[in-house]
């Protein structure tokens, strides 16, 4: 059934199951590349396959022109895990300035939502798209993240990296998802028509830079490893027969290995069916999942203008090379580290560095 705004506050008892399922692929058919992708056609081939008495919510988070993206994350976790802030809050929904697909679909909230979800993507070059590697950067907040911006001033990184150390700390950092499963479906096409007999690329000049029996993955799966690993880091269970591989296209051109022709491929078609009925049978056996103490659905982001102010009086002082008396860039400074005194900070580096003589 259509998700309900009002089930993921009732009484775990009383509120139906929920799933999430995600399609990875960066493709739509609105704007290049003009077709919709694999991932989208099984996404609702699932959609369609699970128990309707569950509210199954989708989404696609391919690319479509003029939509927000999936912004990168500013790895705050590397100046101090305090300083990442649960749900993430380096971005907001409906910014002008830095517009956020993660905040615009309220995916944070539709995570936390869910008792289990399923993502299905494609392998490219060895690894998720670039839309799923963007949405497990984005997040690292679930595991361990700051539920309480209020203690930071919103984002000063001086009061995180010093709240890190307090007692209070403790209790605050938490795996904001624990509990929930996930289930990866991959697929890929083994290098499509691209490669000679002896598994080398056809266009290879250089045939001695490649060789095949040093490809990184035996079995193929593992190139989602990276994404499963942190699921299971952060508290949320994935378990082995779950996560998947499946080859689509093998051999065929790329224009001959669409949706419509990947339907036609029988066996990796029922190794989906299969697939789509472990994942429903594990969820019901398993059961419904309670929330956990600090929530992104129901949450309202506080207003920011006042600490904004105080963090840009401070990004001034960076950039004229006053840095907060003790902070980490003050002693990165002191010691001649990042040489990143600027009032331009967006130019590029090479042209920062080695300014113009003329």
């Amino acid at each position: 059934m259509k998700p309900s705004d009002t089930s993921p506050n009732l009484p775990v008892e009383q509120r139906p199951f929920r799933v999430l399922l995600l399609a990875g692929s960066n493709r739509r058919q609105y704007n290049c590349p003009g077709v919709d992708s694999k991932a989208r056609t099984l996404m609702l081939r699932l959609a369609e396959s699970l128990p309707q008495e569950w509210e199954i919510d989708i989404e696609d988070l391919g690319n479509v022109y003029g939509r927000a993206r999936i912004q990168s994350c500013n790895a705050c976790v590397s100046t101090s895990m305090a300083l990442c802030v649960w749900p993430c809050n380096c971005y907001e929904k409906d910014s002008k300035a830095e517009p956020d697909l993660l905040w615009d679909l309220d995916l944070y909230a539709r995570l936390d939502a869910a008792d289990a979800w399923a993502i299905i993507g494609p392998h490219n070059w060895y690894g998720p798209s670039a839309n799923l590697k963007l949405l497990f950067d984005r997040l690292v907040c679930m595991n361990g993240g700051n539920p309480k911006e209020e203690t930071i001033d919103h984002k000063n990184p001086e009061k995180a990296m010093a709240l890190e150390h307090q007692p209070e700390w403790q209790e605050l950092s938490q795996n904001h998802l624990e509990g929930r499963t996930a289930a990866f479906f991959c697929y890929g096409d083994e290098g499509g028509d691209e490669l000679d007999a002896e598994g080398r690329p056809k266009l290879l000049r250089h045939k001695e830079y490649f060789d095949p029996k040093q490809e990184p993955f035996e079995n193929q799966r593992d190139a989602y490893a990276p994404l499963v690993w942190q699921c299971r880091y952060a508290g949320i269970e994935v378990p082995d027969a779950l996560w998947r591989y499946q080859v689509f296209g093998e051999g065929k051109k790329y224009s001959d290995d669409q949706a419509e022709d990947m339907v036609k491929e029988t066996d990796g078609m029922a190794h989906f069916d299969d697939w789509a009925q472990a994942f429903a049978t594990f969820v019901r056996q398993k059961g419904k999942v309670p929330p956990g103490q600090y929530r992104a659905w129901g949450y309202e982001a506080p207003g920011h203008t006042w600490n904004e102010i105080k963090l840009g009086w401070r990004d001034v002082s960076m950039r004229l090379g006053l840095p907060p008396d003790g902070s980490s860039p003050a002693e990165q400074q002191k010691q001649g580290l990042n040489k990143d005194v600027t009032l331009r900070p967006g130019k590029s580096e090479t042209e920062r560095q080695y300014p113009s003589k003329s």
